[in-house]
């Protein structure tokens, strides 16, 4: 293997269903808490599903008034940024504070041309645009003129890069569900190629419309109407009675940098990338693929200088969907032949529902607060596997210790990606 420069996480942040910062986050996770339940929703028409783990009692000004120690210069600034923005751009900018926070970035940052900003991130304001067409039909010209900003992702470079004065590469990325994790590949590759000292990843939230959510309905996608009744056991990752995922919202961030920056700034690595692999299909439907699957996770750990047996811990894709987790089932058992029953599985969406765009950054998030805190969090209703010769996580949280983890992410189009993360 080629010598190279290290690349690790220095910051994290977060706000779901199960936690609106880090801290709420991991102890959601011990605890196996899940975020689906009803949803809120008084929207006409009534879609055929009606359960998610929507984010509750969302208040910018409450969220980011939290951040106590952040300089008032900045937090004037994103108060002026956010408080009429997008739903969509509020949530970005809390998850991105409190990264940028925990990585000690308001204290102590390289010159702003060395750092870069990657948005993972796509149709992302669909629902701001659905609620808007009903004052628009009956009058256009009332229409805001930010609107034109605002149904455009490149918004949230702009809004970001304006608040952390961010002068590097700076672009979004799109990969259906596996928006989050080539997000945290591109920040990786720019990072790893000396193009930025630090990238901050963010992963938006997915504010769907009731036209995106029967969409996903009709197209066999999404489950829950199994459960209508039970929301909290509609998210079934790996189990046999699943029937499709259940819609989640987050938005998750991830500040990634160099050991040499990392260094000069005395900010420790909370967990380094060792390696990150993204690969097509070339299939335009929605059918896994379990050889691209395969492909991703040996690319994967190639790149990182490791072997199969070296993985001790892998956070599935687990989508909750009766092809998509038989799929990566036998992906990850073709894999790791004779090591995949020494492998623990689970699956983050059984708890925060599937949060599409951000998923991967949720779930990276996740995969390093249970190696810094030596747990795996439960499998919520996983009572028969479609596979029973794998080590999947039970109904409780086991204290484990994990010193190499992968984090898989695969969406439509066939484009499957896989994350290898090392303890520090």
């Amino acid at each position: 293997m080629l010598n190279k420069n290290k690349v690790g996480i220095t910051g994290m942040g977060i706000v779901s269903s199960i936690g609106g910062d880090v801290s709420s986050f991991c102890n959601s996770l011990k605890s196996g808490i899940s975020g689906i339940r009803q949803t809120s929703r008084k929207k006409e028409p009534k879609v055929a599903v009606d359960i998610a783990a929507e984010i509750q009692d969302f208040s910018f000004q409450a969220l980011l008034d939290r951040f106590e120690d952040v300089p008032d210069e900045k937090s004037r600034h994103a108060r002026r940024l956010g408080q009429r923005a997008p739903f969509v751009i509020q949530t970005s900018i809390i998850s991105a504070i409190e990264a940028w926070h925990n990585a000690r970035l308001f204290d102590n940052k390289p010159l702003p041309e060395w750092v870069g900003l990657i948005v993972a991130g796509q149709n992302s304001t669909q629902n701001y645009q659905y609620d808007l067409m009903p004052k628009f039909r009956k009058n256009p010209e009332y229409l805001s003129p930010r609107y034109a900003l605002e149904f455009l992702e490149t918004n949230q470079v702009g809004v970001l890069s304006e608040l952390f004065g961010i002068q590097g590469e700076g672009f979004v990325v799109g990969g259906a569900s596996a928006t989050g994790n080539v997000g945290i590949i591109k920040g990786y590759q720019q990072v790893l190629s000396g193009f930025t000292d630090v990238c901050l990843v963010v992963g938006t939230i997915a504010d769907l419309s009731p036209m995106d959510i029967q969409g996903f309905i009709n197209i066999g996608a999404m489950g829950g109407k199994k459960y209508i009744d039970q929301p909290e056991k509609a998210c079934r990752p790996f189990d046999t009675q699943h029937e499709g995922f259940i819609y989640g919202q987050a938005s998750a961030c991830v500040i990634l940098e160099s050991e040499s920056s990392a260094t000069r700034r005395g900010v420790p690595f909370l967990s380094e990338i060792k390696g990150g692999s993204l690969n097509l299909d070339s299939n335009s439907s929605a059918n896994p693929n379990v050889n691209g699957e395969s492909k991703a996770m040996l690319s994967a750990l190639e790149q990182a200088g490791l072997s199969i047996s070296d993985v001790d811990y892998i956070n599935t894709h687990g989508s909750s969907s009766s092809l998509g987790d038989k799929t990566e089932a036998e992906a990850i058992k073709n894999v790791f032949g004779s090591h995949s029953p020494d492998v623990w599985l689970n699956a983050t969406k059984g708890l925060t529902g599937h949060c599409l765009y951000s998923a991967g950054v949720v779930e990276v998030v996740a995969t390093v607060l249970q190696m810094r805190e030596g747990f795996l969090h439960p499998n919520k209703n996983l009572e028969d596997p479609v596979l029973k010769d794998l080590k999947f996580c039970g109904a409780e949280a086991v204290n484990h210790q994990v010193n190499v983890a992968m984090s898989n992410s695969f969406g439509f189009g066939g484009i499957n990606t896989s994350v290898v993360l090392e303890h520090k």
